[in-house]
């Protein structure tokens, strides 16, 4: 087993942290607006309840509470809202008519309060809103495996994919570039598994057949597959630190660097071959090679259904069935004598990336339909998951998938071997970032 210094072993390394669709706020800097509000008799609450509700109900404002009990002196007072304030003067002219008919037959004595003005993303949100005044939270329900954390089993089997990742990251030449390993959680088989392929040297290298998909029977303990060497911008002077400063070879950190490069006679360039696409592509290729029939029969039946006129939705569907089947290794009939059917594009798949992704990678694997997504370091100038955007928050996307970084000491990526992570009951709680 490979040794760990004190560096790698910190109880900061070695977690998995949730990164949540819409970045957090601190408790105490949460954004309000003002609202009128005044105390009422209990016997009249229900009635005015139900009045305010049909006047002026608070539709921006659902998670706000529109009834605060308060216990001042051994007695309780109830407080009400009336409606959102325009400025804090608080003055009755400034209140809409119909509120300040109600106002004045109850007598009531209006004010200005806060509330907050967003629902609260987590409890410690929601305690310091309640502070102000009683809002309502509902814990995130996610059917995705991990949300509210990790097994000891799945936190080691995703720190083993991790750990792969970043050894496809190392394995190009001596030059550090991003890597992508996909995965079927299902079987815990690799999918497919690519590196940064912007600058390489001979595009004949790249066929059809894919490289970088798993033959059927290549297991986790088989070699990395090395894809073509990646150009480097820095001599070959140039330190080791100096490329760990700048990783400049990494395609997601630096996604114009194709158009800024100087070319060369035997380097070629292709913009889109960012880890993630790669990946995508050899995964295509290797449901090419293990269900050639499958693919022969779809196209057939899209074809009949183009000549005909009409595109059935259930046909359309049809490759989506089955998904759990794409962990197979021969292809064989099954008990009922039918061949199994070819995954839908990455359908319930995760993805390891050791940098995160920037838009097009991104959005590209929101349309592979991938399940989860685990990434090393922070992408500070083009990340789309947690540091600049986050894709995975954008409610228009008809797919959204659940987004973890893999907390490692960037040391790792100077070392000779892969650390072994450090297995701790304490590391199975999944924290949020």
């Amino acid at each position: 087993m490979p040794s760990t210094d004190g560096n790698i072993e910190n109880e900061e390394y070695w977690n998995i942290i949730h990164i949540p669709d819409k970045a957090p706020v601190p408790p105490n800097l949460q954004p309000t607006v003002n609202a009128y509000a005044s105390i009422i008799n209990p016997k009249h609450a229900n009635t005015l309840i139900r009045k305010l509700n049909k006047i002026f109900p608070l539709e921006d404002l659902r998670h706000v509470k529109r009834i605060r009990k308060k216990c001042v002196e051994g007695n309780v007072q109830l407080l009400v809202i009336l409606c959102l304030a325009s400025d804090e003067s608080g003055q009755l002219e400034n209140i809409p008519s119909d509120m300040v008919e109600l106002i004045k037959s109850y007598q009531l004595s209006t004010f200005i309060t806060k509330v907050s003005k967003h629902a609260a993303t987590s409890e410690e949100e929601w305690e310091e809103q309640c502070k102000l005044w009683p809002t309502s939270y509902h814990p995130p329900t996610y059917n995705i495996d991990g949300i509210t954390g990790f097994s000891e089993e799945n936190s080691q089997s995703v720190f083993e994919f991790m750990k792969l990742a970043i050894e496809l990251a190392k394995s190009v030449d001596g030059q550090i570039v991003n890597a992508a390993v996909i995965v079927n959680p299902t079987s815990n088989q690799v999918v497919a598994r690519s590196c940064d392929q912007v600058f390489f040297q001979n595009p004949s290298t790249r066929n059809s057949t894919g490289e970088g998909y798993l033959e059927p029977f290549e297991t986790m303990s088989s070699p990395i597959i090395q894809g073509p060497q990646t150009h480097t911008t820095s001599s070959s002077h140039s330190s080791i630190n100096e490329q760990k400063r700048t990783y400049s070879d990494v395609s997601c950190l630096h996604p114009w660097q194709w158009a800024e490069q100087q070319s060369q006679a035997s380097c070629f360039r292709h913009p889109f071959h960012h880890a993630t696409m790669v990946a995508i592509e050899n995964s295509a290729a290797r449901d090419r090679y293990l269900f050639p029939a499958s693919e022969h029969i779809v196209d057939k039946c899209c074809q009949a259904d183009v000549m005909d006129g009409t595109v059935s939705s259930s046909k359309k569907q049809k490759t989506e069935t089955k998904v759990e089947d794409f962990g197979i290794q021969n292809i064989e009939p099954n008990a009922c004598g039918s061949m199994p059917v070819r995954p839908y594009l990455c359908t319930g798949c995760d993805i390891y990336l050791v940098w995160e992704p920037c838009i097009m990678c991104a959005m590209a694997l929101v349309h592979q339909r991938i399940k989860r997504i685990f990434y090393a370091f922070p992408n500070l100038n083009a990340g789309a998951l947690g540091s600049l955007h986050r894709l995975q928050g954008e409610k228009s996307l008809n797919h959204h998938y659940a987004v973890f970084r893999v907390f490692l000491p960037e040391t790792i990526l100077d070392r000779g071997d892969v650390v072994t992570a450090v297995s701790t009951s304490d590391k199975n709680k999944t924290q949020v970032s």
